[in-house]
This record gives C-alpha cells, structure tokens and sequence, in this order.
C-alpha cells in the first residue's frame, strides 16, 4: 500500500567564484575592503549597488569574471531593473571613454571599445530577455553606436581594420538578439496554442465503458520507452526555461523591493506551464488506474507506472518520476486497497524510500548527487541527464532567498547570497541544454499531452465505484458526490 550542485564552473571562461583572475586586472585590492567592494579570500561577498555596477563594467586593464557577469546580472533585477542598470551602464562607459580620449591613446581605446562590445556581447547572450523592453533595447542602440562613433572619430580618415572588426562583432551581436527574442517569441504564441489535456468528468453513474476504451496499455506497454518519451516531453519543457525565468522566485516574492520588470508575467508562464506539466501527469497516472473497471487490469496498471517510474529513476527524470509516485498516492488511487493488495509492492517502496520527504528529502538529495555526477563525467547525451524534481529545487531557491537577508546591515547588498542561488540555477540550466538521445514517439506522446484526464471529483466516483466505501467518512464523502451528481442531472 503506497503511503500518504556540486561545481559552479564559469559560463564562458575558466574562472569561478568571482575570484580575481590572472592577467584580468582588478579595480582596486583583491582582498579585504577596496571602495564600497568586500572580498574575503580574494572572493567578492558584498558591495553598493553603485559599487557592483562598476565592477561590472570593463576598463582597458580590466575585465569582469565571467560568472562575476552572470550572477551580477541575474541578480540584479532584484534591485534595478534591467533597462536601467544597461542605462547606467551606458554613463559608465562614456565616463571612461572620455577620459581615454583626453590622453589620446588610440590603442588603449580600441582595446576599451573592444572589451565594452564583449560584456555587451555576453549580456545579450546570457539574458537576451531582458532586451525585449523598448527603454533596453534603445540604451543598447545608444552604447553601440557611441563607441562605434569614437573608434570612427579617432581611426578616420584611414580606414581602420579594428573599427571592422567592432563594428562586424555589435552586427552580429544585435542580429543573434533579434533571433533569439523572435525564437522566444514564437515559443510563446506555441505553447498557449497548445490545448492541455481535456478535463474528463468521468462516469456518471456505474456504466460499461467502451469496448474499445483506448488507455496507455494500448499505446505504449513498455516501461522503459514510456520513460523516454517522458523524458523527451521534460526536457522540451524545461528548455524554455531561463534563469531570468528563476529569478522571478527572489524578486517576485521581496516585498521590500516596488519595483517589477515589464513583463514579468510573461517570464513566469514557462515556470507555471512547467508546474502545470506535473499536475497533468500526476492525474493522468490517477486517471489511468481509475477508469479501469477489472481489478485485475488496475493492479496490471499500477505496476506498470511503477515500473515507469522505475525506469525514470535510471534514466534521472526524477521530475516524472515524482509525479507518477504523485499520482498513485492521490487518495482516489491510495484509498483501492483491495487492488493494492495484488500489487508486487517491492519496487514501488523503493521508490517511496528514495522520494522520502523526511530530512528534507534526504535520499532523493544523494540519488540527485550521483546523477550529476555521472552527468559530470558522462561522455555520451543518455549518461548527461539530469531532470531535478522541478517544486523542490524552486523550494531550495525560495529558501536560500528566505534564510539569507539581500541587504548587511551597513546597506551592502549581500552579494555572496546571490553567489549561492546563481550557482544553483546556473547548474540547473546546464542540465536543461542536454539533448534528449532518445528516438521519439509522435504518437506516445501525442496520447501523453493529450488524453482526457478525470477531475478530483469524478476520480473519487471512479474510484468509489470501482471498490465502494469502507468506512463512515468514505460513505459521507461517497453519498455527497451522487446527491451532487443526481442535482446536476
């Protein structure tokens, strides 16, 4: 009977942690406190928000850490939003490069210009989202084309290779922007034309089901190949995805911070269609058990999930897995003891030990251990997978918000919590990239994204009439639901 990261490696470069890197330069000391910056062991762990805007922006011996970038940026939303901090951004720029050009050192400009396009280059990249604002995307247009103006100004009347090159690299940088917000854009309209899986009330009232009721038995009886094509359907899923994505979880739930970036709600909805994607399966598993009538097909159904969930499991969907487990635990399916009692439970509780909640699930946590891991390790896309049980990770960065204050009590903004949820989702998005190696199953999946799936009520009828009431509360409950149904009539 059922009952109720490891390494935060850099994004584009060697370097981690923030750390001060050979040959990159620094503004000021890499240890103890330099300007409104605070290192310990050479790691920056707090600053003003003024003080961390400029070490986000490169001079001629300078050029910030790559995860420096990344998790400045991604984190800085929670306190700016993104077209005012590339504003700000854009002050710094010219600030420095007229003092460049009061020295008149040509090739200390260039190598500016050169580093300003790069960052510009990586933000895009790394957040192209944050560009869909009309205020962004006009101060990107402003920056590139001042520096674009003084190398110009400065090269002229000769004609500069160096310029080409500046000029050829904001090109190619503004048209990947501009594919990449239209490929967005186009996922969108995609996934709300999307139907999701109809809602089915269910039986009325005890009849014979079709003869020919199609169920997931007749489309797919193989454990391990329903694994994959679940596997296929959550890593299409959690591909559109993006930290920015993630970050609505700090940002959305600081009250302290007014302020919200246009387009928020646009941001969570591949967060919400993600969530809403374990739903549907939890209850299209409940709904598969209930509708079957022969007891003996019931218990055939169960263990079959079981062993899909099994074959997650090995594959490292653990997100499907958890909501297999889900669904057979929903109290309409928990509550069918005579069907239980022919299930081989074996398999099932061990999938119940590793998915125990106790000690802040504990098992789940070392099997999701080993298989980043092997992900590390892996040399092939199947041994790479790594599918996290998407609630509890949102929980672990809801929690690292929650335990840990944005601000020190000198008004630092407390930068060395933000290191620890940008390493997290950093590692997260490194899972979501991996390519799915599996063939895949149009008409599996079609059955999977489209089946009808019973409401909580008519699983409860289903259920009630396929093993009645066995105590008071379940013949309340049950005597209620035909009174309703009789009403409705």
């Amino acid at each position: 009977m059922p009952q109720t990261s490891v390494v935060f490696s850099s994004i584009l470069g060697p370097s981690c942690s923030g750390q001060v890197q050979p040959g990159m330069g620094e503004r000021g000391g890499g240890a103890g406190s330099s300007g409104d910056l605070v290192f310990q062991d050479g790691r920056l762990i707090s600053g003003s928000l003024e003080a961390l805007m400029e070490h986000l922006v490169p001079t001629v011996d300078y050029y910030p850490d790559r995860t420096y970038i990344f998790t400045f940026l991604l984190s800085s939303r929670v306190f700016i939003p993104p077209h005012d901090l590339l504003a700000r951004v854009g002050q710094i720029c010219l600030e420095q490069r007229q003092q460049l050009e009061a020295g008149s050192d040509k090739a200390r400009l260039k190598s500016f210009s050169a580093k300003i396009v790069q960052l510009l280059k990586e933000w895009t990249e790394a957040f192209p989202y944050d560009f869909q604002d009309e205020k962004a995307m006009a101060e990107l247009k402003a920056i590139t084309h001042r520096v674009t103006l003084c190398d110009e100004h400065l090269l002229c009347p000769r004609p500069s290779q160096e310029n080409g090159t500046v000029k050829k690299a904001i090109a190619q940088m503004t048209q990947s922007l501009l594919l990449s917000l239209a490929a967005r854009s186009q996922l969108q309209e995609l996934r709300e034309k999307l139907r999701s899986p109809a809602m089915d009330k269910g039986p009325i009232l005890k009849t014979k089901p079709p003869a020919a009721q199609k169920d997931i038995l007749g489309v797919c009886c193989d454990p391990l190949v329903l694994a994959q094509q679940l596997t296929h359907i959550e890593l299409e899923r959690v591909s559109s995805i993006h930290p920015e994505d993630l970050m609505q979880i700090v940002s959305h739930m600081d009250s302290r911070d007014k302020h919200r970036c246009r387009g928020d709600l646009i941001k969570t909805y591949s967060l919400e269609a993600y969530d809403n994607w374990f739903n549907c399966l939890s209850m299209l598993v409940a709904t598969e058990v209930c509708r079957v009538v022969k007891k003996k097909h019931r218990t055939r159904m169960l263990e079959f999930f079981i062993d899909v969930a099994r074959e997650c499991f090995n594959i490292g969907n653990f997100n499907s897995m958890m909501a297999i487990i889900s669904g057979m635990n929903l109290s309409p399916v928990a509550r069918l003891k005579k069907t239980w009692s022919k299930v081989k439970t074996a398999k099932f509780d061990v999938l119940e030990h590793h998915m125990d909640p106790s000690s802040n699930f504990c098992n789940y946590r070392t099997a999701l251990q080993g298989a980043t891991q092997r992900s590390q390790m892996a040399n092939s896309s199947r041994e790479k997978i790594v599918i996290p049980v998407f609630n509890l990770f949102v929980k672990d960065i809801y929690f690292l918000h929650k335990i840990h204050t944005n601000h020190l009590p000198n008004g630092h903004i407390n930068f060395k919590k933000f290191w620890d949820i940008s390493r997290q989702i950093h590692e997260f998005m490194t899972w979501t990239q991996v390519e799915c190696p599996f063939e895949k199953d149009k008409k599996i999946q079609s059955y999977l994204l489209t089946a009808p799936i019973y409401s909580e009520e008519a699983l409860f009828i289903a259920s009630f009439e396929s093993e009645g009431p066995e105590n008071h509360m379940e013949k309340d409950s049950w005597k209620t639901l035909r009174t309703t149904l009789l009403n409705r009539a």
